[in-house]
């Protein structure tokens, strides 16, 4: 039986970046095509160029005039979650210290303890929508960690959550697991029985792809970051640091030395750091988010890219710090706060946030690469990355589907 083939029409331009993670100044290159069509086969791009030069085929849609590009990659959230943070943010707006928060009971804690009280059920209701929103906005492919369960019950409850809603939404979400906060006791043996216990049963299950640590001063030191993805990468598992959020302790120059997939956060890099990324294959993900909500100085993605650097942005999307479920608007922080160009952005959202994931299919519209894209409001794809909230993106396509919005997810 042939694949189906459906050639789409009625675009003011179409632009992508090259397929595969872009560096440096190679993050500026894209390519726009005015009056565009794009043919679609079997959930692949199948072709791409100027309207009149596209191949004959039997389907043809019009997309209405408008900007299409790549649907976009979110390569760091934390949708999976219950409870919430509303007491902590009235708090810290009126000057309270977080340690203090901390001390009432709030902060990551209070999350902690609502995770571990819901139920695999619970907790899909709860993310389902956090999802939705990210998908309105523009994102095909989300990144989801567990890490607000301390105890390996909760933690194994929060990817199966995840695994739930991966079969609502087939080969858009990405798992992985979290390794977060340590215990306030016992976190040798806890850190043991992660390497020996946590990290083989969820390797055994295929409940994630990679293992994610918070290697800073409160979290996890380098050391025991590295013993856990020593012993992640033994069972076949992907590698990801949280690092330099507050401090730089040696987490990103070990997610270098490591080979890790990318290290994400560096809103406290400097040069030392710039340099290591600059040299490594590892994607340095910031998340501006946080920035704006915590006001924290911005990760320093103008001097990574001026350093040859492959830099990706996400939304990081949870409840205390970054509570951003739109990846649209992540890119435009982006551009606000951590000075990238608009250029610059569109590569860090699309093939750079999926390389942050281990993934070389998709983020750009060249032959070969999955049919996900974006349909914009705008005849300019730079509407993307210009508007503050609204809407810039008027419909999602997967696999060259068109993602429904009263889809199930």
């Amino acid at each position: 039986m042939p694949e189906t083939e459906v050639l789409y029409t009625g675009m003011s331009q179409l632009t992508t970046p090259a397929p595969g993670p872009q560096r440096g100044a190679a993050m500026r290159e894209l390519r726009v095509i005015p009056d565009a069509a794009l043919l679609v086969r079997g959930g692949q791009v199948a072709w791409v160029g100027r309207r009149q030069d596209a191949p004959a085929v039997s389907e043809e849609h019009d997309l209405g005039g408008v900007a299409v590009v790549p649907a976009l990659t979110d390569p760091h959230t934390h949708a999976v979650w219950a409870g919430d943070r509303l007491a902590d943010f009235g708090a810290r707006a009126q000057g309270v210290a977080y340690e203090t928060i901390l001390a009432r009971g709030g902060g990551i804690r209070s999350t902690m303890r609502a995770t571990a009280a819901a139920s695999v059920d619970e907790l899909v209701a709860l993310a389902r929508p956090r999802l939705a929103a990210l998908i309105r906005s523009g994102a095909a492919t989300i990144e989801v960690k567990s890490g607000y369960g301390l105890d390996f019950a909760a933690e194994l409850r929060m990817l199966e959550a995840v695994q739930v809603l991966a079969r609502e939404m087939p080969g858009a979400l990405v798992p992985t697991l979290l390794i977060h906060v340590p215990p306030p006791q016992g976190r040798a043996e806890y850190v043991r029985e992660v390497c020996e216990v946590l990290i083989p049963d969820v390797a055994r299950r295929g409940l994630a792809t990679a293992v994610d640590v918070f290697c800073e001063r409160e979290a996890f030191t380098v050391g025991e970051t590295r013993a856990i993805l020593t012993a992640a990468r033994a069972h076949g598992l992907g590698l990801k640091l949280h690092a330099d959020q507050f401090h730089a302790i040696g987490g990103t120059e070990l997610a270098c030395d490591l080979g890790a997939l990318s290290v994400d956060h560096l809103e406290a890099s400097g040069d030392a750091q710039v340099r290591a990324l600059a040299a490594s294959g590892t994607v340095a993900t910031v998340l501006p988010g946080v920035s704006l909500h915590l006001g924290l100085p911005a990760a320093p993605a103008r001097h990574l890219v001026d350093a040859g650097a492959c830099v990706a942005v996400g939304t990081d999307l949870n409840p205390g710090s970054s509570p951003l479920p739109s990846a649209a608007l992540a890119l435009a922080l982006a551009v606000r706060l951590c000075g990238l160009t608009p250029a610059e952005a569109l590569t860090a959202g699309t093939v750079n946030a999926a390389a942050a994931l281990g993934l070389r299919d998709r983020g750009a519209l060249a032959p070969g690469q999955r049919a996900d894209f974006l349909a914009l409001e705008g005849r300019d794809w730079r509407d993307l990355v210009y508007t503050l909230g609204g809407q810039p993106v008027r419909q999602v396509y997967r696999g060259g589907q068109p993602a429904q919005q009263g889809e199930r997810l």
